[in-house]
């Protein structure tokens, strides 16, 4: 099998190293985050405006695929990292005591919403099923992430971490502009739906902007520093390992339950996904002042980034197949007829 890595792939891989090398900072990095802000408040007013009255109905009532997500993100996640937090005791030197709270503050993150959604619409996936999962799995991600860390481990997380501005951001900058965008869909859905390549053109775009701000903040904030190489080395082949066992966990669950290949291609992206985008923000109330707070955030880093390159690759693949199922039976039905 013939295996190339996509130009948007390279894209990303790019937008590493320059955070790396080069990360925005100053006014410059809240004039990109607040770009970011706005790019994904217009992600969700164009798929508001491009999915049909029925297509947000069937995916806000398909409870048996919002379970399974929800159930992979705050049940059986928690359950997996435990074990690597207990490493700390075993070998302190490669699983720093940090690192492995680390990976139960990743364990516990809600999923991420507009890489998950953008992923599912470049794969062609269920995008109305993607968008109700991962925004469910932010608001309620508000509360249960700070609740089920505390159950999993003893640490001081009240800090002033602010529940209700967290649910009034989900609103205004995803539910609300996707609403606005679903009634502007008789001026507007027309327009999208004859360049659907602008769309996937634009989910990229927006991919990008979050993957290098949000590194670029990580970088500035002394991610690189003070960490031990086997650390960082022990820290990727564990994201990796996580990664592909929840995609793998998800596929074998979706087809065990009989969920189509789009249903499946919105399970794989929202429940093996952690949110970046979320965890920084809580990161800083939960463990402000802690000087290990390098280390805590390397998990969710290296995860993210690990699933930013393998979820571009399989929507890419996902694309293919979908459009070749959905190809195939049109051509059924016309012989059929």
């Amino acid at each position: 099998m013939k295996f190339r890595i996509d130009t948007f792939t390279l894209l990303l891989l790019g937008a590493i190293v320059l955070a790396s090398f080069l990360p925005v900072t100053g006014g410059a990095a809240d004039a990109l985050a607040t770009l970011g802000t706005w790019a994904v408040a217009l992600l969700f007013f164009l798929h508001g405006a491009a999915l049909s009255r029925q297509q947000i109905i069937d995916g806000a009532t398909h409870w048996r695929l919002h379970i399974l997500i929800t159930s992979l993100t705050f049940v059986f996640f928690p359950l997996v990292v435990m074990p690597i937090n207990g490493l700390s005791n075993i070998v302190p030197e490669w699983m720093p005591k940090d690192l492995g709270l680390g990976f139960l503050y990743l364990g516990v993150l809600p999923s991420a919403v507009s890489s998950s959604i953008a992923y599912t619409a470049m794969a062609k996936g269920n995008v109305p099923a993607a968008i109700c999962s991962a925004a469910a799995s932010n608001v309620f991600g508000m509360m249960l992430t700070p609740f089920l860390l505390l159950l999993l481990v003893s640490t001081s997380g009240d800090g002033n971490f602010s529940v209700a501005e967290a649910l009034k951001d989900i609103v205004l900058q995803l539910l609300l502009p996707f609403a606005v965008g679903h009634a502007m869909r008789p001026w507007l859905g027309g327009f999208l739906g004859r360049n659907e390549s602008l769309m996937s053109r634009y989910d990229q775009c927006v991919i990008w902007i979050i993957v290098y701000s949000a590194f670029s903040h990580s970088v500035v904030s002394g991610l690189w520093q003070n960490l031990p190489v086997q650390a960082i080395v022990l820290a990727v082949i564990l994201c990796i390992a996580l990664l592909g066992l929840f995609m793998l966990a998800a596929t074998l669950m979706v087809r065990k339950f009989g969920f189509s290949l789009e249903d499946e291609a919105a399970v794989v992206f929202c429940g093996s996904k952690k949110s970046l985008a979320s965890g920084l923000p809580m990161a800083k109330v939960l463990f402000s002042g802690h000087p290990g707070f390098g280390m805590i955030v390397l998990p969710i880093m290296c995860y993210n980034q690990i699933q930013v390159i393998v979820g571009a690759i399989l929507a890419q693949k996902y694309r293919v197949k979908i459009e070749q199922a959905s190809a195939t039976h049109a051509h059924a039905t016309e012989n059929h007829g």
